[in-house]
Order: structure tokens, then sequence, then C-alpha cells
């Protein structure tokens, strides 16, 4: 594996929600310097401490995981709770959803992909588990590892290239060019 770049969570500025429910930390935009209107991908954490209705964003898809809390979400077809084991959700952007943290505030890793110029896969790794990496790859770590004898702490995220086996847990991002 070659890591292209790390991203220290503690790096990446807290700017708080209009709605004051939580907060937001972005990770990563492509194409870099890109807003909430000209991104083609996004990748970003959020600290939801109150419930309250999702960002529409119409012709965009979200996929999200839950790394601390439990979060229910509902409405436009969806009812699910998604805590720190459940899988990835992906769903539509643009759909009016209502997020509720239940017994506490929640940590959640956000994907958000320009519908017809990329797409997303996101998944939960585990200790041994081979990786590849696609055009855009990023692990975001579940609890403190090394990746190429680089520490790194648990929420940190490292941009890679090639293959490598994970020491511990992990989210393993990948956004996909569909031009």
């Amino acid at each position: 594996m070659s890591i292209v770049q790390i991203i220290r969570t503690r790096d990446c500025p807290e700017m708080p929600w209009k709605n004051g429910g939580g907060t937001t930390r972005e990770i990563a935009v492509f194409p870099p310097g890109a807003g909430m209107d000209d991104f083609l991908w996004r990748l970003s954490m959020a600290r939801v401490e109150h419930g309250g209705a999702f960002s529409t964003f119409l012709g965009i898809d979200r996929t999200l995981a839950v790394l601390e809390g439990t979060l229910h979400l509902e409405g436009d077809g969806v009812d699910i709770r998604l805590d720190p084991q459940s899988a990835p959700f992906p769903f539509d952007g643009g759909a009016q959803i209502y997020g509720e943290p239940a017994g506490g505030p929640v940590l959640d890793l956000n994907a958000m992909t320009r519908r017809g110029g990329c797409t997303v896969k996101m998944a939960r790794r585990g200790p041994g588990t081979v990786m590849a990496s696609s055009s855009a790859s990023f692990l975001v770590l579940l609890e403190p590892q090394d990746l190429e004898s680089s520490p790194m702490e648990a929420l940190d995220c490292a941009v890679f290239t090639g293959k490598t086996v994970l020491e511990g847990n992990a989210i393993q991002i990948d956004f996909i060019s569909e031009c």
C-alpha cells in the first residue's frame, strides 16, 4: 500500500450546522475547494446532538455510517436504526429524512456523490482484511493502528493506493468516477 495522504480528524475544522442540531467536519471534497453546489463527491463526519430534518440535496446520493451512538432515521419510506455495527446506509440526498439520536449524541460518517458524476462504495472492514484501492480510496480508522509504519488515531483518515492488510477496524470509502 502507498499512503497518499493522512488526514487527522483533529485538523479538520468543526463547523456548526445552521439549525444548531450538530456540527460537521469536512474530511475531503472533490474537486478541491468545491462548495456544496459544485462538488463531485464529499466525505465528512457529523456530530448529531439533537433530532431534526436532514438537509436535502437534490441530485445527490448519500451513504451514512454511524461511528458512535444510535441514530433513528425515518421519512420517505425509510425507518431504520443505525449503530456502530450497522452496515453503511445509502439513501437519496433529496429525500425528506428526519434523524433522531437515541440515548445521546451520534457521530456519523457521510459520503455524498453527485448523481451521474460518480458513485460511492462504503464498507466496514475488520482486522486482517485485504483491501485494494480504486480511483479515490479512503480508510477511516475506527481504532488506533499503524498504516505503513505511520501511527494513526481512531477517526483519522488515510487516502491510499494499492493493497493493504488492516491491523484493526476501519471503514473503506471508494469514490468511483462514472465518466
